[in-house]
């Protein structure tokens, strides 16, 4: 797959990603299947990302932007346990977080994202640049870390938004 060359303008998020987003549309519409975002680090971006093509509202039904524990825990039902063990940014918390999207927003497939895009935030076990992603869909679930040099805090989101298409592209084909 090409690498995508990255911006720290989060105004070019839309044109940067435009391809991404049309193929994710045409396999979305082709298909009759919805989707959902729950979204931390990014705070959104994915979503605009996503929202800047025309149409999108045919497939797309919403995200939740859960950037404190208490909202992937009482929106999005991420046990408390889970979030107190194994911290906001896991792999098991943002499997927990898609899980919530799609049975919240009713969709066939969500998308989750959290993790630390800094500067500050980070620790050993967990560095500024570490990101976990999870992707849930009919008979599907799957998650990764992915860990980006700490560029700077818009590098980091939208490597992450880069890798959600990927992953979008990638799975529900």
């Amino acid at each position: 797959m090409a690498e995508t060359r990255l911006s720290s303008s989060p105004a070019n998020a839309a044109s940067l990603f435009s391809d991404k987003v049309s193929k994710i549309q045409k396999l979305f519409e082709s298909r009759h299947l919805t989707l959902s975002f729950a979204e931390s680090c990014t705070g959104g971006l994915l979503s605009a990302t996503l929202t800047a093509a025309p149409g999108v509202s045919k497939f797309f039904k919403g995200a939740v932007v859960s950037y404190a524990g208490q909202v992937k825990h009482e929106i999005l039902g991420v046990p408390m346990s889970l979030l107190q063990v194994m911290g906001e940014v896991s792999t098991p918390v943002a499997l927990a977080m898609a899980r919530g999207a799609k049975q919240k927003l009713r969709t066939d497939w969500a998308l989750a994202i959290t993790g630390i895009a800094g500067p500050s935030g980070g620790s050993v076990e967990k560095p500024v640049g570490m990101v976990c992603f999870a992707l849930v869909g009919p008979g599907f679930s799957e998650s990764m870390v992915k860990y980006f040099e700490p560029k700077s805090r818009e590098f980091i989101q939208h490597a992450s938004v880069d890798t959600a298409l990927n992953m979008l592209i990638e799975h529900t084909v």
